[in-house]
């Protein structure tokens, strides 16, 4: 019976996205292991924290993949107790990721001289049960009786 082989796609809207949190992951492991945090285990609790936390922020940030270096954001998602730790362990760990690690090291080094994106817009918020046009019509609609109002007192 021949076995069947399945072709491995990778879906290119993510690579950016997953290359920045190895980054982060090797840099809060050599962080960790440079400071002998974790005796014998991958990561202490505090520097595994760190890394959750940080994993969480990536996931959910809202430039996606387009998504700059955490230096160059217009958007502060870290909490300030957290940015300030994730700030130590990169100033520790940068330097030493062209040793360690080059080809992360390098790439995100070109990552940080990527122009910043714009933030993207919200969508507009409608009435429930109303079409976006019917809300900006009744917006204006009330806007026009509201300046009416006014001018009859």
């Amino acid at each position: 019976m021949p076995q069947q082989v399945t072709e491995f796609t990778t879906d290119k809207r993510f690579i950016r996205r997953a290359r920045e949190l190895k980054t982060i992951e090797s840099m809060v492991r050599m962080y960790c292991r440079g400071h002998g945090h974790g005796a014998g285990v991958p990561l202490c609790t505090g520097c595994a924290a760190l890394f959750e936390y940080a994993t969480r922020r990536l996931e959910r940030c809202v430039f996606g993949d387009a998504k700059p270096t955490c230096a160059n954001c217009i958007v502060h998602c870290y909490s300030t107790d957290m940015r300030e730790q994730i700030r130590v362990v990169m100033k520790w760990a940068g330097p030493r990721m062209l040793l360690r690690h080059p080809v992360l090291g390098i790439l995100h080094l070109l990552d940080g001289r990527r122009p910043v994106p714009a933030l993207p817009t919200k969508p507009e918020k409608r009435r429930e049960g109303t079409t976006p046009r019917e809300s900006r019509a009744g917006l204006l609609e009330q806007r026009t009786h509201d300046n009416e109002d006014r001018g009859k007192t």
